[in-house]
């Protein structure tokens, strides 16, 4: 395709940076959106220091909700949506940029998640995240961390969801070994105590499916060891709190007690029974299946005692934010580690990288673009834009979008994983708007504007000599695109606008038009 080269000369530039200033006495809130409890917390962050103000909890059950078909019925919908009303009330006056939202193991497999999502979003004004299993494990280590002693040696931290079980080792504040098995209080209760009935036969068989699960894991944690059990939320609470109670065990959960605390859970019968050994009334269905749960890690474990925290997947989620806030953001860290294990040119992807945001910068308000995510996403993607280039040459941009969708990224998302894949996967070569079939409309917006700018950056610096870039302006009107340059440069650099031929043909696919424009000498 031919480009139309016009000469102008107007000066439209935009030179504007976005700044964010934190104001240490805002409110700040996390919350997560379990498969069996939903839960808020609220602090505020006073000379360095979190203070928390407020802890909210409800027991949705969104797991049991879930069909033969892996949908999410309606009736466990509606109970999640009058919830999250309650929580909406209480985050009046908190800033939605200080509000962080997090969605585990249901939201993970539902069918319907998608959907639901936007339902959620839609009624909070809030973005959700819905993080993979190993992001859960690496939260909840960082919310226990923090409120434990500083002390040096490596813990083990296990937490028990309504979907999944975490399991972390950690030393101080720093996560070692991550996993997250498919199961839960929730999904055992529905596999094998569905009625309320409690036998032996039955939790015994509960015990050896966690156990199962537990031989993935087991060679690999009982090599690097730990100094001290922790365990966190929910399910492990209601156990430690009822061997007080029963005066079994004052200092911690240990492995004869939770055998006696067995014994008589079976020989009450039924859930609805466990209200005699002082299970509070919304755990009664799913004490039964979290305790084999607990058993089974014990005996596969070789756990003598476990001490309950406070600290669980809402404290994580609150710490990582503030973290992000005063710029200890793990995401950094992700990308940095990432650029260095697959010997990226961190030269070259640094000029991209630059290029990209000055072109960002221009156009951020006419296409929308203004929120910070959209400038992280876009910096993220150009300084990995490379990374395929470890597997091959060929089809690179493939390679590293398959990379970068499937690899763990701590401090990532699996939306965000997913749309540094898709900017990664369209930078280069055919742009066809079935790469963008995934997404809602108005995701798919903002997602292909984007693209278009990693794109324009990648071109303009296909020389590679990491030589200063000539300024270039760039204005856009939704689909119209126009670029312009010094008259002499772009008579300097013929190939770039060989380049910017080619990329015209490219971008006609998506209904856009790209317009070269020399600017006049003064």
């Amino acid at each position: 395709m031919k480009l139309d080269v016009r000469k102008s000369s107007s000066v439209t530039t935009n030179t504007e940076l976005n700044q964010e200033v934190s104001d240490q006495n805002h409110l700040f809130a996390a919350i997560d959106l379990g498969s069996n409890s939903f839960h808020m917390i609220i602090a505020r962050l006073v000379h360095g220091e979190v203070r928390v103000l407020e802890k909210m909890g409800e027991k949705v059950q969104l797991a049991s909700g879930l069909d033969e078909h892996q949908n999410i019925a309606q009736e466990a919908q509606d109970r999640a949506l009058e919830c999250l009303s309650r929580f909406a009330q209480r985050l009046k006056g908190i800033e939605k940029s200080a509000v962080r939202l997090v969605a585990t193991n249901t939201l993970r497999v539902a069918k319907n998640a998608a959907q639901f999502k936007r339902k959620i979003e839609s009624m909070l004004e809030i973005p959700m995240e819905v993080i993979a299993g190993q992001e859960e494990a690496r939260l909840i280590y960082l919310g226990v961390a923090h409120t434990l002693a500083d002390d040096s040696g490596r813990r083990l931290v296990m937490d028990i969801g309504g979907g999944s079980t975490e399991f972390i080792i950690g030393e101080r504040f720093e996560a070692k070994e991550l996993e997250s098995l498919h199961m839960g209080c929730v999904s055992y209760r529905e596999q094998f105590f569905a009625d309320g009935e409690i036998t032996e036969v039955q939790f015994n068989k509960a015990v050896t499916a966690a156990s199962r699960e537990l031989l993935n894991i087991r060679d690999n944690y009982l090599r690097m060891g730990w100094q001290e059990a922790v365990g966190a939320s929910g399910s492990i609470k209601a156990v430690a709190n009822v061997l007080s109670e029963l005066d079994i065990c004052h200092d911690g959960i240990t492995r004869s007690g939770l055998m006696e605390l067995k014994k008589r859970v079976i020989s009450l019968g039924n859930s609805a029974n466990l209200d005699q050994l002082g299970v509070r009334k919304e755990r009664l269905g799913v004490f039964p299946s979290g305790l084999a749960i607990l058993c089974a890690s014990f005996e596969v474990l070789a756990i003598d005692v476990m001490h309950y925290s406070d600290g669980a997947l809402r404290e994580g989620v609150l710490y990582d934010m503030l973290g992000r806030i005063q710029h200890e953001d793990v995401r950094e860290r992700t990308i940095q580690a990432l650029a260095e294990r697959y010997h990226l040119d961190q030269n070259h992807a640094s000029t991209v990288e630059r290029t990209t945001m000055m072109a960002y910068q221009q156009v951020k308000r006419d296409w929308g673009l203004s929120a910070p995510y959209y400038s992280d996403l876009l910096r993220w993607a150009a300084r990995l834009h490379e990374i395929g280039l470890t597997i091959s040459h060929s089809q690179y941009h493939k390679h590293g979008a398959y990379l970068l969708e499937h690899s763990y990224l701590p401090g990532f998302s699996k939306q965000v994983q997913k749309n540094l894949a898709v900017l990664v996967r369209c930078h280069r070569r055919k742009l066809l708007p079935l790469l963008f079939q995934d997404y809602s409309p108005e995701e798919a917006e903002p997602m292909m504007r984007l693209t278009l700018l990693l794109r324009l950056a990648v071109l303009l610096r296909h020389e590679r000599t990491g030589d200063v870039l000539a300024e270039f302006w760039l204005n856009v009107n939704r689909k119209q695109i126009t670029i312009e340059f010094a008259e002499e440069w772009l008579q300097a650099h013929p190939l770039t606008l060989a380049d910017l031929e080619m990329e015209a043909d490219y971008l006609s696919k998506m209904e856009f038009k790209l317009e070269v424009v020399t600017r006049l000498a003064e």
